[in-house]
């Protein structure tokens, strides 16, 4: 399986208890290149619709809080 990682970076709670293994980026696993999800060891490849679903959705919070134009 071929991947270019994006992110990857064990992300830490603002309370400090808690923490995962993120990781995520492009797989070309399956017949159609899509986004991999990794956390904490358990991933996925989405399929194209579920990655366009999630890419949109992180855009809109991205806007939200201004991390995005």
């Amino acid at each position: 399986m071929a991947t270019t990682v994006f992110f990857e970076e064990v992300v830490k709670c603002q309370g400090g208890k808690e923490e995962m293994e993120i990781e995520f980026g492009r797989s070309s696993y399956y017949k159609e290149d899509s986004i991999y999800l990794k956390v904490d060891g358990k991933e996925i490849v989405m399929d194209r619709e579920t990655a366009k679903e999630f890419v949109e959705a992180a855009s809109r919070v991205g806007r939200y809080f201004g991390f995005v134009e």
